[in-house]
């Protein structure tokens, strides 16, 4: 088929799967899998290849840069101790692991090895798909982890290679090969990432940032590649870098474009990489004998099984070497929070990606097995995994994380005081009347004002919530309840902006409207300006995590948008 007919094609099935998934209640990577599948009874469609390299180049970097703009750097220094151990170690244990059950099902040494290479790795996508689940520390310490071990995966997936292809190995060109990889892919995506800023800090312009943010982890992966080193860690590298600088290279409208392609472009990739995986299993089961069919479905359960073991287990015998200051949480909670992470290490695009670029020159059937393998993996972490997290996560009664919702409240609170606090200052350094000055003032006072009734607001909530759920320990009514929905009812209309009346005349003695609008404008935006400001200074100190600034940011730019207007290309 031509290029345009496969583009139109994709595009149509994810367009269907996003279409029907909701409607059927299937998690939508594994209904792009279905219509891969049925795809693939059809002659010509099988045939749909990507060249190998193809797979790996042009679909990981942008995957993996989005989520490392969406990574919190204070989750990964608090975290490293568990991160460092499950994105290395883990990885290792589990491709040796999943090697050695394919040699005893029959697979030639070098296969399996670059098999487990391959489905090592949980996806760092599928775990952002339904981390959501969990409690937000959780959440970012399998994501962090699942962005750093895509590097280890393709150090021992270049090792398996050259293994199967017959080239010399020894210990010492190991030990330098990952050495190589590890430092060149970090200072690869240092190098520009450094170049990235500095070009980013000379223009404002909306297409010119976003273009240059596009072209980081392609860049860094190109370089990385060039110096055979990681260009997995250097495009993680140069996200994290990117997500902590951002603030001062990019503009209100800039962000705003890429918070939208970014996302778009990714959920994209993803969707065209899940329906090959369908197309790619049809492919392979074409291309094998019916007789080993039955053998590569024993190695899929097998390998599934292992990786689920092996995960559980290093978690349990890693515990001694990950303690955290403090107190620690019960055993009991401990052990159910480990099962809830070992359910979430699932498997995803990434190992599709690694699966697919393996060469065709790998002898005999190689190459079909590790892709049927791989698929066949991937495709249980969807039928199994993904439906029982939710009742996994239940069953844990993991504790309530409202860290992020009290750090969110605590920083909107600070950016207005701060705000209020320097407002005389900057009406006078920027020329401001009196009456904008009023106005402004009021809108403040109102939105701290607002802040701080939501804050109340959701604390009374969970003193209800504990007070109901104690009632229903002792099962008896509360003959309070009814004067407790409506104190919420109150607070809640209490907490809700009401609409300012307007004027129904113009006072033509009052300075010009025009004069005043452009005050307010000049005015709002030099708030802006502060709590950003301030916003940046409670991330420098720790006190706010980079998901809140995020978030927090985001507002604050719709803000500057719709005040400014969306710019203007030439």
């Amino acid at each position: 088929m031509e290029g345009l007919e496969v583009t139109v094609l994709l595009g149509l099935t994810i367009l269907t799967g996003a279409l029907l998934a909701p409607r059927i209640r299937l998690a939508l990577p594994l209904v792009l899998v279905l219509f891969g599948l049925l795809l693939g009874f059809v002659p010509a469609l099988r045939e749909i290849q990507l060249p190998p390299e193809t797979v790996l180049l042009l679909f990981l970097p942008v995957m993996l840069f989005w989520e490392s703009l969406t990574t919190s750097l204070r989750s990964i220094r608090r975290d490293f101790r568990y991160i460092l151990p499950m994105s290395t170690l883990l990885v290792v244990a589990s491709a040796f692991s999943v090697a050695g059950v394919g040699v005893l099902l029959g697979m030639p040494w070098e296969i399996a090895l670059i098999l487990g290479a391959a489905v090592a790795p949980p996806d760092a996508t599928a775990v952002a798909a339904l981390g959501r689940l969990l409690p937000q520390r959780m959440f970012m310490k399998l994501k962090a982890e699942s962005l750093t071990n895509d590097g280890t995966a393709l150090v021992l997936y270049a090792i398996a290679v050259s293994l199967a292809v017959g080239d010399d190995i020894t210990p010492l060109t190991v030990t330098t090969r990952v050495l190589i990889s590890y430092v060149g892919g970090i200072a690869a995506g240092a190098v520009i990432a450094a170049l990235a800023y500095l070009l980013l800090r000379r223009t404002s312009r909306t297409v010119v940032i976003n273009v240059a943010l596009l072209l980081v982890p392609f860049t860094a992966f190109l370089l990385a590649e060039i110096v055979h080193a990681s260009g997995v860690l250097a495009v993680v590298v140069a996200g994290l870098v990117i997500a902590y600088v951002s603030p001062r290279i990019t503009t209100a409208s800039s962000r705003r474009q890429a918070e939208a392609a970014f996302p778009f472009g990714v959920f994209l990739l993803n969707g065209a990489l899940f329906v090959l995986i369908g197309l790619e299993v049809q492919f392979v089961v074409h291309e094998i004998s019916a007789a080993a069919i039955g053998r590569l479905v024993l190695i899929t359960l097998a390998v599934w099984g292992a990786l689920v073991i092996v995960r559980y287990l290093f978690q349990w015998l890693s515990v001694p070497f990950q303690r955290q200051p403090g107190p620690r949480p019960p055993r009991g909670l401990r052990a159910r929070a480990r099962v809830v992470s070992t359910v979430a290490g699932m498997r995803g695009a990434v190992s599709l990606a690694i699966a697919l670029s393996v060469p065709a020159t790998i002898g005999g059937e190689g190459r079909e097995e590790i892709v049927f393998v791989t698929a066949g993996v991937i495709l249980l972490s969807l039928l199994v995994q993904g439906p029982a997290l939710p009742a996994v996560a239940r069953w844990a009664r993991l504790p309530i994380d409202s860290a992020e919702v009290e750090e969110y409240e605590l920083a909107e609170r600070a950016i207005s005081g701060a705000a209020l606090a320097a407002l005389d200052d900057l009406a006078l350094e920027h020329g401001i009347g009196q009456e904008v000055l009023d106005r402004v003032r009021t809108e403040g006072y109102q939105m701290l004002e607002f802040a701080n009734a939501r804050s109340l607001a959701r604390e009374q909530a969970l003193v209800d919530a504990e007070a109901r759920a104690l009632d229903e320990m002792l099962d008896e009514p509360d003959p309070f309840e009814g004067v407790h929905g409506q104190d919420a009812a109150d607070a809640a209309g209490g907490a809700s902006l009401q609409i300012i009346a307007t004027s129904t005349a113009v006072d033509l003695a009052q300075r010009s409207p025009l004069i005043r609008h452009e005050e307010h404008t000049r005015l709002k935006l030099a708030l802006l300006d502060r709590k950003r400001e301030v916003l940046l200074g409670l991330r420098r100190s720790g006190t706010v995590d980079d998901i809140v600034v995020r978030r927090i940011a985001a507002r604050l730019d719709l803000e500057q948008v719709r005040l400014q207007g969306i710019e203007e290309f030439d």
